[in-house]
This record gives C-alpha cells, sequence and structure tokens, in this order.
C-alpha cells in the first residue's frame, strides 16, 4: 500500500475503513498497516466515538498502536453544526499538547478538514486501559479537586500571557474563548429556547434569581467584556465532570478539549462549582483557589491576589450556569444538566455574582 493523503476526513462511519486508518496512523508513525478493522461499538452525539479492534502488522505493534482504539468525529447531521467544536479539539490534541502538556488519552492522529468540516483524533481506548471516568452525579472529594487544579495550574501557567497567544505567535490563531461561544450563546439564549430551558427541570432548580433572559444577555456581555481585560493563557475549555477521567494510578486525565485563549480563573470557576458536592463547595472552594494560585506561581505566572482571583471567580461562573442551563438533553442527560445548574446557580447566589456583574 502506498502512503497517501487522510483527506478528504471521512464523514460516515463505513468510511472509517483499515485503508484509510493506515493512511491516517502513517502520517505520525510512517510504515505501520492496518490488516482489517471491526466496529465494537458507537456513541452518537455532538462529537461521536467508534470503538474499533485492529488487526495491526508488526510495525504498528512495535510503534505502540494498541488493539483497541477510538475514532471520535463528527459522524452525525447534527454534529457537522458544531464543527468548530471539533476544530478546537483537534488544535488541542495537533497544536497545544505536544508543547504544554496536559495529562490525555494518547493521541496518533489529529487533523481537521476544513473542506468537509470534519474534525477527527484517533486515540487510545481508555476503557482498555481502566480508567476511572467522572460523572456529574458523582462528586469529587477535596484531594481530587486539588489534584486535577495542580495539573491545570501548570498549564496555565506555560502560556500565561505570553506573547505566542498574541497574533503571529505559535497559538495566536486558538480562537479568544468568549468570541467563538457568542453565536452558541445568541442561539441558546433566544427567547423561545431560553423559556423552553427555563420550563425544564434544570430551570425549574434554578435560582428565581437568574430566570430572567435579559438579565442573562446583558450579564453575559458585561462578563465577556471583563474576561477580555484579564490575562489570557491557553485554555483546556471544557473541564466539567463528563470530560475527565482518573487513571489507575490516581493521575487525574482531561478528555474532550476546546482548546481557545481566556482566563484561567474561567476553567477554575466552571471545575469547582461544578465538581464539588453543594454542602462541601462553600468549605472547600476558598483553599481550592488559593492552592491553585499557589501552583500558578510556582510554576512561573504572575498570580493574581487571592482577592482578584476570587473577584473573577464570582463574576465568571455565569458562564458554567449558562453552559448547564442551555445544554440540551441529547448531549447531556437531564440528571446532569439539572444537578450542575443547581451547583451553579448556589454558588452564584454564595459569590453574590449578580451584584459583581452589576458593578462592572
Amino acid at each position: 500500500m502506498t502512503d497517501a493523503s487522510p483527506f478528504p476526513l471521512p464523514v460516515r462511519v463505513e468510511d472509517v475503513t483499515a485503508q484509510w486508518l493506515t493512511t491516517a496512523l502513517r502520517t505520525r508513525n510512517p510504515g505501520v498497516t492496518v490488516r482489517s478493522c471491526e466496529v465494537i461499538d458507537t456513541v452518537f452525539s455532538t462529537c461521536s466515538k467508534i470503538r474499533l479492534r485492529l488487526d495491526r502488522d508488526d510495525a504498528a505493534i512495535a510503534a505502540g498502536i494498541p488493539e483497541l482504539i477510538i475514532v471520535k468525529g463528527g459522524f452525525e447531521a447534527h454534529g457537522r453544526r458544531y464543527h468548530q467544536m471539533h476544530e478546537r479539539e483537534v488544535r488541542g490534541y495537533r497544536d497545544v499538547y505536544p508543547y504544554v502538556p496536559l495529562p490525555h488519552p494518547a493521541c496518533y492522529f489529529a487533523e481537521y478538514d476544513e473542506q468537509e468540516k470534519q474534525g477527527i483524533i484517533i486515540m487510545e481506548d481508555l476503557v482498555a486501559k481502566g480508567v476511572e471516568f467522572c460523572h456529574a452525579t458523582k462528586p469529587q472529594t477535596h484531594e481530587q479537586v486539588a489534584r486535577r487544579l495542580g495539573y491545570l495550574a501548570r498549564f496555565h501557567a506555560a502560556t500565561w500571557d505570553t506573547p505566542e497567544i498574541e497574533p503571529g505567535g505559535r497559538w495566536g490563531d486558538l480562537p479568544e474563548f468568549f468570541a467563538v461561544m457568542q453565536d452558541f450563546f445568541d442561539e441558546k439564549s433566544s427567547a423561545e429556547n431560553w423559556a423552553r430551558f427555563m420550563a425544564a427541570p434544570r430551570g425549574v432548580a434554578s435560582s428565581r434569581h437568574f430566570q430572567d433572559r435579559d438579565w442573562l444577555v446583558a450579564s453575559w456581555t458585561k462578563m465577556a467584556a471583563y474576561a477580555r481585560s484579564l490575562p489570557h493563557c491557553v485554555l483546556h475549555g471544557d473541564i466539567h465532570l463528563g470530560n475527565l477521567y482518573i487513571d489507575p494510578d490516581g493521575t487525574p486525565g482531561f478528555l474532550d478539549t476546546l482548546a481557545s485563549r481566556g482566563p484561567g480563573m474561567l476553567e477554575v470557576a466552571y471545575h469547582i462549582s461544578g465538581s464539588l458536592d453543594v454542602a462541601d463547595r462553600p468549605k472547600w472552594e476558598g483553599a481550592l483557589v488559593r492552592h491553585y494560585l499557589d501552583e500558578l506561581e510556582r510554576a512561573g505566572a504572575p498570580a493574581p491576589t487571592f482577592d482578584e482571583a476570587m473577584a473573577q471567580y464570582a463574576i465568571l461562573l455565569l458562564y458554567g450556569y449558562f453552559i448547564w442551563i442551555t445544554t440540551e438533553s441529547h448531549y447531556q442527560a437531564e440528571a446532569v444538566n439539572t444537578v450542575n445548574a443547581m451547583r451553579s446557580t448556589m454558588a452564584m447566589l454564595d459569590h453574590e455574582t449578580a451584584r459583581r456583574i452589576a458593578d462592572l
């Protein structure tokens, strides 16, 4: 078999053949061959996952290509609408992680096809590896969140306010977080959609103080402008529990990156507010933010003061609230949306998010 281009990337499951896999895998490991492949199962969502069993030649085995792999991409029509998400995940695996490590699944191919509006990643199968997948219905312990924030702080510090995230820099063309989110916000915050979400369990579980659509739209605009005024770094982009796992040795792992540029505290607020039980968060969050700041400074970044960080935290909590109020139940189960919306709304009340945003 002669080496060829993996483009155009497949957009149907049936087009993920042994021949295409061979071509794709050879972009990083020349000479490897997949003799045949078998689809074990598929999970269709915004970004679909195809689990495959490979019949590999000796070169592929020697290169470390495992028997079981996952092929991720936009393999459903509704997933194509959010092709920017696939591109950002590809950018994370292809353009960020090789230079700024964050524990993640081993990746063997990551490319985006502008013409097909498709992004595909070939990675190890974490089920076969025996990891523990995190889940919104199982809140994390203080130790688990602290350990994850340590890794996140070192990841953020490596690009904190660096020229490399400015135009012409290595990551200068990564999208600014709230700019790339604006179309999604406009769609999901429409009057029709907002009424639908407020009538759902996640809306009923949220405080009445945050149910007014006009307040949301005005507050989002002010929060986004405030976020742009803060020092930026490269972000993972989506560290809720459904995108996280724990290796058998206890190392926290990060899935489903949406690589972008933004303030580090955005991810801290999103992760803490969505990962802790509502009884634990008020007791632990201050110490956890201090731990993040200490690790940030230890890694060489000019960390904000604790008071500055908590002000950022309070304002940026709005992002997580919006996400969990507006995530469709065919992407995340309603139980997940509801518990996270409830956690977010409790945190916003505790930190007077509405007042802080009004004062901007």
